[in-house]
């Protein structure tokens, strides 16, 4: 036991244990508090008073969880490239990586669990891969960088895209062990997510589908079914669709209905760059695509709208029944700039902005295909689609 606090236990029973007794041992507080049976607790400055635990628990007993989904959050530059757009603008910021959260940090750090596709790679490697040599895009951060994502509320990244293979195997395992050591789960299609949230346990899913179409319609069924078995709630997210498409296409859609069908409690996707509509099919929620959230990809994109969606579980006290509380969505624009890509998602707050992007969502609710460079519609539209887009909660 430190000196310090021995004599502050020694002071709180010279005076009869009558009164909460603070001690002072160089910078560190510690507080010892005397409990209804006369129990002496020494807490640090950091813990939580035992009986001031916060109350998880509904008025009904139930556990309420909140969910926080966005789409591509792309850091970092290209090692080949003499410039680097978003490195720069860190030096505008004086070099804090989370002013890239700033606007939107309050959001993320309310809910109960914030999950992000995480598409680029957390290492100090300048390899290139053979067969990315080619590639447009390469995309890496040191991994430092991986606190703008623990210091801000996300607790979570889906793994399994097109560039978290940009400088090797050896890079990827750097990103993992990153964020592994921030504390920050990771899923990708042979690894498990694993969170717990107020005593629910949530299992999260992801697979990059473009050219895995058939094997994953084996595996996908496999992998929910089996996490059924263990968790409380599935989460699947699906790198999907074409670039630049505000629909998806069939394939997506008979994906993500499978997954429902297999047990998923909730499907996310991203790939387009640009939001889709959601579907509720058979009570789940399927956001086809999620657009970017904080992009560094391009100092200026034709489409910087999007959205962060949130949706809610109610687990029951039998700790068996769990119902879907609906969902409501945050319109952000990817920049705080109009004029450029700044990096900085910011909810939006004009009416007319807020309407366009709902209109957006509302007006792509159907099937497409691609044909040549231009996407067309097939004739089928999302059964399921969603016709209202709540910016609030039911009830509020």
């Amino acid at each position: 036991m430190r000196r310090g606090v021995l004599c502050c236990l020694l002071l709180a029973l010279l005076v009869g244990l009558s009164l909460p007794a603070v001690c002072e041992e160089d910078d560190d507080m510690s507080i010892l508090e005397l409990t209804e049976d006369d129990t002496l607790v020494l807490m640090e400055e950091d813990e939580e008073d035992p009986n001031g635990v916060p109350n998880i628990y509904e008025a009904d007993g139930s556990v309420l969880i909140t969910i926080s989904a966005t789409g591509d959050l792309t850091i970092g530059g290209d090692s080949r490239k003499r410039t680097d757009i978003f490195n720069d603008e860190l030096k505008k910021q004086g070099g804090d990586i989370s002013f890239t959260m700033r606007n939107v940090r309050d959001i993320l750090m309310a809910d109960d669990l914030t999950i992000v596709n995480f598409e680029g790679t957390l290492t100090d490697s300048t390899y290139v891969p053979s067969n990315k040599k080619n590639n447009e895009f390469l995309f890496s951060a040191p991994p430092s960088y991986v606190s703008m994502l623990s210091d801000n509320g996300i607790e979570a990244v889906a793994l399994e895209n097109n560039h978290v293979m940009d400088h090797g195997e050896s890079a990827y395992e750097d990103t993992k062990y990153a964020l592994k050591n921030a504390g920050i789960v990771y899923s990708n299609s042979t690894e498990t997510g694993v969170i717990e949230i107020k005593g629910v346990k949530i299992a999260m899913l992801s697979y990059l589908c473009i050219d895995r179409w058939d094997s994953l319609r084996t595996q996908v069924p496999k992998d929910i079914e089996a996490a059924k078995k263990e968790y409380d709630l599935v989460i699947c997210s699906f790198h999907w669709g074409y670039e630049l498409a505000y629909s998806p296409t069939q394939n997506q859609v008979d994906m993500g209905h499978l997954a429902v069908d297999s047990g998923a409690d909730l499907v996310l996707g991203h790939h387009s760059h640009r939001i889709n509509p959601i579907e509720k099919y058979n009570g789940v929620y399927i956001c086809y695509s999620l657009g970017n959230f904080c992009f560094s990809g391009n100092s200026k994109p034709s489409d910087m709208t999007s959205y962060i969606f949130q949706t809610r579980f109610r687990v029951k006290p039998d700790g068996i029944t769990i119902q879907n509380e609906g969902f409501r969505i945050i319109p952000i624009r990817i920049s705080s700039l109009t004029n450029r890509n700044d990096f900085i998602p910011t909810p939006l707050d004009k009416d007319t902005a807020i309407d366009s992007l709902l209109t957006t969502l509302t007006a792509n609710s159907h099937v497409i295909r691609k044909s040549g460079s231009t996407f067309k519609k097939t004739g089928q539209t999302l059964e399921y689609a969603v016709v209202d887009y709540p910016l609030t909660w039911a009830g509020e």
